[in-house]
Order: structure tokens, then sequence, then C-alpha cells
């Protein structure tokens, strides 16, 4: 008897198609797809949202899709570019509008393999957006996997699905796995 394929949701990427951060996440989920997990991205202009506001009638049907998709997810890999020393706002507001999943018999993100990706050019950036994506993870009550992946976009280069350091494109290998991993074990 086969199980079924562990659902991994990538939410991600900055309003410019094919940032780094979104091709860095493109990526990650590509690597959980040949690990035999079900994907689907949410990047970019997919996160042009209203400031979430938690009245029921403000949910756009983007809104609804995402969180629908979440709430299925048994794995969420987030990568945000940094913006002024942290997550960019387009992400935050994603990840605002999971406040939909509080009254969840699942609640937030539990039971949930996080992955994170922080992008920025420069050292200092993408750790401080790391650090925050793997904090919120933990405050929605996800589990965040070992490792998280910081990308210095001055240094590194995404294009063609490929990516210019292969360290990089190793621990973003590695993180994929472990969301998969962990939501297998999850969902057992």
């Amino acid at each position: 008897m086969s199980q079924r394929k562990p659902f991994i949701v990538g939410m991600g990427g900055t309003t410019r198609t094919g940032s780094s951060s979104e091709q860095a996440l493109a990526l990650a989920l590509r690597y959980a797809a040949e690990q035999g997990a079900e994907t689907k991205l949410y990047a970019g202009k997919d996160l042009l949202l209203p400031m979430y506001d938690p009245d029921p009638g403000a949910m756009t049907d983007q809104a609804r899709h995402m969180i629908d998709d979440l709430r299925r997810a048994d794995g969420v890999i987030v990568a945000s570019p940094c913006y002024h020393g942290g997550v960019s706002g387009l992400v935050k507001n994603a990840i605002d509008y999971t406040e939909e999943m509080r009254n969840d018999a699942r609640v937030y993100f539990d039971g949930r393999a996080i992955g994170s990706i922080g992008c920025g050019y420069g050292f200092q950036g993408p750790g401080m957006v790391l650090a925050q994506l793997r904090a919120m993870g933990h405050a929605l009550r996800g589990w965040n996997v070992p490792l998280g992946v910081a990308v210095n976009s001055a240094v590194v280069k995404f294009s063609d699905g490929g990516c210019s350091e292969p360290a990089i494109a190793k621990q973003i290998e590695i993180m994929a796995g472990q969301v998969v991993d962990h939501a297998r074990r999850f969902m057992s």
C-alpha cells in the first residue's frame, strides 16, 4: 500500500519575477519534488495580497487558495529577501494570512516541517532574515528543519533553474530533503 506524497508549499520571492529568493525557492521545491513530494509555489505576484485583515469578508480568492493549500500542506518552505535588515513586507504579509488558521484542528503550522531561505546582497542580511523566518516558523508552531539557508546574492547567482555556487545548491537540496523527510514523519 503506498502512502500519499507529502505536499510542500513554497512561499516567497519579490514582486520582481525571477528574483534570487524566488529562484532559490523554486530550486528547493524542485529538490522536494525529486524526493517524491507534490509541490505548490506561491511567489512574487502570487503574494501581492491586500494587507491582512481578520474581517472574514476581506479575503481575496488568491488568499483563500493560498490558505487552503497551507491547510493541506505537510511542509512549508519560505524564502524572503532582506529588505532593510529583515523579512520583506510582501513575505511577512503572506505569513500574516496564516492567522486564518488560528481555529483549525491543526492550528497554524502545527505538525508541519518548515524550511527557510534568507537572501540578500551581502553576508549580514541573509542571516538576519533566516533567523526571523525560523522564529516565525516556531511562533506558528511549525517544526523548523535543522538546516536553514542564507544566500548572499552578491556572490550566488541563479539562472535556468540552477545555482552558480554548488555549496549553496547542496544546502538548498539538503534543506528541501529535510522538509520532505520530516513531513513524511509527521504524516505517519
